[in-house]
């Protein structure tokens, strides 16, 4: 893949999960087409065929995932990582065991420190009855150095009004839009991590983007600042795309030497790429399930945790509850401070 003095170190396919690089842990790439909701804010679509609880199907273009009406994520643990979950279209309903809720979708982000130990639930409720529902979204796991793997929980709302967003024009007059979830770009900022987060460190050069190029735009994606930098660039949407004059299949994961200044093409449609980069955190990781710590000792401590305390109880009556249909996009925190949002 790699030729002498490439900035393209290597391309592979992308897959579910796709393949990431310390600091990350995960990222997976939600892109479902739901059919008009129901009354109880499910599909109104026979679920006959799918296995509900672990339905991954993609039947009909959408899966239920965890859920057994609505779908979604039911609650669920976290210990000693991050998740950060871009909403592209759609709506999530979260509410968690400190006692936060939120209603979000189409282009905010929630941040959510599971340190050392939280319970959540991520419903995409199908709030139009006389429509489609299509719902996308990342969700990119993010892990916490050993010396915050136990820090308090930490829940963020990113609204998409707030955002950092680029515009830049090609010779040609042809646009590509950055989204800087995290990071710097030029003298744009993303808005600020949670405080425990490994990319509120100074030095780890942290980095979430999604861009949208148009047709045949160039862009150049500047080089990381950062020592020790690894880079990733997904290429999600879009036919065709040359990086440092390198052609590119569609659906692609491919890692770049950060150093470097690169150009990126697109061919003959609009292209969509996401990009994640950081200095590695360079510790051992043990992971079991929803639990990522350094040891295995601290895996089964996490258990042994979770067994006893269920990481402060779940306050919710359900484990998959919901808004109102005609709720709008909030967040109440678990101090009670409220946000709301057109």
């Amino acid at each position: 893949m790699q030729t002498p003095s490439s900035p393209v170190l290597s391309i592979q396919p992308l897959g579910f999960p796709w393949q990431t690089l310390d600091p990350f842990l995960f990222c997976v790439h939600h892109n479902d087409a739901y059919p008009r909701g129901n009354a109880a804010m499910g599909p109104d679509a026979p679920l006959d065929g799918r296995d509900l609880g672990q339905d991954f199907s993609q039947k009909d273009g959408w899966s239920m995932y965890h859920g057994q009406t609505i779908p979604g994520f039911p609650s669920h643990p976290h210990r000693g990582f991050e998740t950060v979950t871009i909403t592209r279209r759609g709506l999530i309903d979260h509410s968690d065991s400190l006692g936060a809720t939120a209603r979000f979708g189409g282009g905010d982000v929630q941040w959510l420190t599971a340190g050392k130990g939280v319970v959540h639930c991520e419903m995409f409720p199908l709030v139009q009855t006389g429509q489609p529902n299509p719902a996308e979204l990342f969700q990119i796991w993010l892990n916490l150095p050993a010396k915050s793997k136990m820090v308090e929980p930490h829940f963020t709302m990113f609204w998409r009004e707030d955002m950092t967003r680029v515009t830049a024009q090609d010779a040609q007059g042809h646009n590509t839009e950055v989204v800087c979830v995290a990071g710097t770009l030029g003298h744009a900022k993303g808005l600020p991590p949670p405080p425990d987060s490994w990319a509120s460190e100074p030095d780890s050069d942290l980095a979430i983007w999604t861009l949208k190029m148009d047709a045949g735009a160039r862009w150049t994606l500047p080089a990381a600042s950062g020592q020790g930098t690894r880079r990733m660039l997904y290429f999600f949407a879009g036919s065709a795309l040359t990086i440092a004059g390198q052609a590119v299949p569609p659906s692609s994961a491919i890692e770049l030497a950060a150093g470097h200044v690169v150009e990126l093409v697109a061919g003959p449609s609009p292209v969509e790429l996401l990009v994640l980069q950081g200095r590695p955190i360079g510790e051992p990781v043990a992971q079991y399930g929803p639990f990522v710590m350094n040891t295995q000792a601290e895996i089964h401590q996490a258990f042994a945790d979770y067994r006893r305390t269920q990481f402060g109880g779940w306050p919710w009556g359900t484990s998959d509850p919901v808004h109102p249909r005609e709720q709008g996009r909030f967040a109440r925190h678990a101090n009670g401070h409220e946000e709301t949002r057109p």
